[in-house]
């Protein structure tokens, strides 16, 4: 059977790309091969599976290899039934695919480009990572998780908000995630963080701490073409 064939996955320990394949696998149940990778010096097993992109993660089941952690979760899905993700409903699918790409294109940028920025640069940044947040404010009102009252293919595409954002509102100085504001995001970071499969799979805060911090002191530093 084609899901019993040996699976694999390389990652970065600090990445939300990878740790969103993580929390899949993981939620159904699915054994794996974990092989760290460093992405600034890397492997000739990364550059000869990952060609096109050169990035993490990619996804190996027996001869098949899959980037792009988006895709690799369709897969995942597709490939284990149990414990679906994606809702059943064609609409409610697409649904789930428009808020997973506006969260990574409007939020996830804009907030890194705040957390590695100055001045105005920085503020403007900021407040449409705010604008975004609005958003996605709107869709989880009444609403335990975004599927309803478990965790699905939304949750885990934007599980990095509930982790990593705060720490680069720390790193970065800024304010984004008010709870006054946001009160049905702040519930469901809160839902999210506690589930047991997302609790005991977290890379360390205070190392992430750290490594966000010099790299945000990196990008801060490069010259402004």
């Amino acid at each position: 059977m084609a899901n019993a064939e040996h699976v694999k996955l390389l990652g970065f320990w600090a990445s939300p790309f990878v740790r969103r394949v993580e929390w899949a696998l993981k939620l159904k149940g699915v054994d794996y091969e974990y092989i760290e990778e460093d992405i600034f010096n890397k492997s000739s097993q990364l550059l000869e599976l990952n060609p096109v992109h050169k990035l993490v993660p990619v996804f190996v089941h027996g001869e098949r290899v899959i980037a792009e952690s988006f895709v690799v979760l369709e897969y995942i899905d597709e490939t284990w039934k149990q414990c679906p993700l994606m809702p059943q409903d064609p609409h409610e699918r697409a649904m789930a695919r428009f808020w997973s790409k506006f969260v990574e294109e409007k939020i996830l940028f804009a907030s890194w480009k705040s957390m590695c920025s100055l001045g105005e640069e920085k503020e403007k940044a900021a407040k449409l990572t705010v604008d975004a947040v609005e958003k996605i404010e709107g869709e989880l009102k009444g609403k335990r998780f975004f599927g309803g009252e478990s965790i699905g293919y939304l949750d885990i595409a934007v599980g990095w908000m509930s982790y990593w954002l705060p720490i680069w509102e720390e790193v970065g100085s800024m304010k984004i995630l008010d709870p006054l504001q946001f009160p049905a995001l702040t519930s469901w970071m809160r839902n999210f963080l506690e589930h047991p499969v997302i609790k005991e799979n977290l890379p360390p805060r205070d190392k992430m701490i750290i490594y966000f911090q010099k790299r945000s002191q990196e990008f801060s530093s490069r010259p402004r073409g």
